[in-house]
């Protein structure tokens, strides 16, 4: 693709997105509009499938709502609300020692700088970056598996790395287009533009990619 077509293309799925699923963390954000409960979902969410995650999600926060509920639970009833998903016994302890730090550090408050996000224990360049984006609405560019493979897919960037993507985004992405990069990408990540054997037939984007390493579509 030219580097001019992301105009055109971002105006294009976000009509498309509309058919298709919303992902976990971005139903968070507009159901609770809560930068702890969007940070607390994303770790819960890491190689763990969508639909587990918004059941962990709703049964956690019934039993706590904020850094400070958070705490006074054991770790025994954070795994018991977030189970089954995956490696549920470390994100709890990561969950009860992220929540232990805000209180102590940050007052409570989930931070809304990235230097100060990554200080948090699990907290890596995706996570801080959805909750800059989705918590707070402050420009950002949170790069998963999705946005990464779908960026050199589309022959946008060229990189091997999510964290190599994210940089490669921050110097060429019109900043306009930060905050919904990733909720476009990913949904369409998921629905369509899948890993192996994409459906390029139903992609509405398909006239601008270059597809880039794909073998084999649908």
């Amino acid at each position: 693709m030219r580097d001019e077509d992301i105009h055109n293309i971002i105006p294009i799925l976000r009509d498309a997105v509309r058919y298709w699923k919303t992902p976990i963390v971005t139903r968070v954000a507009v159901e609770y509009k809560d930068p702890f409960f969007i940070l607390i979902s994303t770790i819960l969410s890491l190689r763990t499938k969508d639909d587990v995650t918004a059941k962990a999600s709703q049964r956690l926060f019934a039993i706590a709502k904020s850094p400070e509920e958070m705490m006074r639970l054991d770790v025994k009833e954070i795994e018991e609300a977030i189970y089954p998903v995956g490696f549920y016994h470390n994100k709890a302890r990561t969950i009860k020692e992220v929540c232990k730090t805000l209180v102590e550090r940050y007052n409570g408050r989930v931070p809304d700088d990235l230097d100060e996000l990554l200080k948090l224990k699990g907290v890596g360049r995706k996570t801080a970056n959805l909750v800059i984006t989705l918590g707070y609405n402050k420009p950002g560019i949170c790069v998963d598996t999705h946005v990464h493979r779908i960026s050199n897919r589309l022959g946008y960037v060229r990189t091997r790395t999510p964290e190599e993507t994210e940089f490669a985004l921050r110097e060429k992405l019109p900043r306009e287009y930060w905050i919904e990069y990733n909720d476009l990408l990913v949904t369409l990540g998921q629905a369509i533009c899948q890993p192996v054997s994409p459906k390029c037939s139903r992609c509405p984007i398909s006239e601008y990619c270059d597809r880039v390493g794909v073998k084999h579509s649908r």
